[in-house]
C-alpha cells in the first residue's frame, strides 16, 4: 500500500474522511486527516485548540487503481489527488487508464514517516515536554522524542515549536504545541 494525498475543499476535510469511510471499506483506504494540539490565548484565558496540520488535504493510504480513482472522484467537495503531471495536459487518455498508479504521486517514505511517528491516537500531535538550554533542545517526552533534528525555533511565551517537514517536495515550517519545562539548579 501507498500513500496519497487527496486535495479538497479546506474546511471540509472530516467531512471527505467520513464519506470515504461510507463509501469504501477500511480494508481498502486507510484514510487520515492530521491535526496538531496548540495552545491559544482568548479573552486572557490559555485554551486548548486543535487544528490541522495540513488544511485542504486528506491523506489515503491504498492500493490505488482506476476503480478507486473514479470512485474518489464521486465523492463532493474533492478537487482532485495530487499527480505526478501538475498541470501537463499533453498525456494520452489510454496511457493514464492502463497505468494509474505512474499519474498519482506517492508520498515518499522519507516524507512519511516522521509525519505518521508523530501522529499519536486521533490523528493528532499532541504537545511534547522540552527543555532548551542556550541553543541545545532536550525533549523529555510526547510525540517529538526522538526528532529534535526537525525542531527549527521555541517560543517559550505562546509555548510553540516550529518544526520543518518535507510535504510533497516543499519544506513546510508548522507549529506544534509544546511545554517548556525549566531545570531547577
Amino acid at each position: 500500500m501507498s500513500w496519497y494525498v487527496l486535495y479538497v475543499e479546506t474546511g471540509q476535510e472530516e467531512i471527505v474522511k467520513c464519506l470515504i469511510k461510507k463509501y469504501f471499506a477500511e480494508l481498502i483506504i486507510e484514510v487520515i486527516v492530521p491535526k496538531r494540539k496548540i495552545r491559544e490565548k482568548r479573552q486572557g484565558k490559555l485554551y486548548e485548540a486543535s487544528r490541522l496540520l495540513f488544511p485542504g488535504y486528506v491523506f489515503l493510504n491504498t492500493y490505488m487503481n482506476i476503480d478507486i480513482y473514479y470512485g474518489l472522484k464521486k465523492i463532493p467537495r474533492c478537487f482532485r489527488l495530487l499527480n505526478s503531471y501538475k498541470y501537463k495536459t499533453d498525456y494520452l487518455v489510454d496511457d493514464v487508464s492502463h497505468n494509474i498508479t505512474s499519474v498519482f504521486c506517492t508520498i515518499e517514505e522519507k516524507e512519511i514517516a516522521p509525519i505518521l511517528q508523530l501522529l499519536q491516537q486521533n490523528e493528532t500531535i499532541g504537545f511534547s515536554q522540552i527543555y532548551k538550554e542556550n541553543s541545545e533542545i532536550t525533549v523529555i517526552s510526547g510525540p517529538l522524542k526522538g526528532l529534535e533534528g526537525i525542531i527549527k525555533k521555541i517560543d517559550k511565551r505562546k509555548n510553540r515549536a516550529k518544526i520543518e517537514l518535507n510535504f510533497m517536495g516543499v519544506i513546510k515550517l508548522v507549529d506544534v504545541g509544546v511545554e517548556v519545562l525549566t531545570r531547577d539548579s
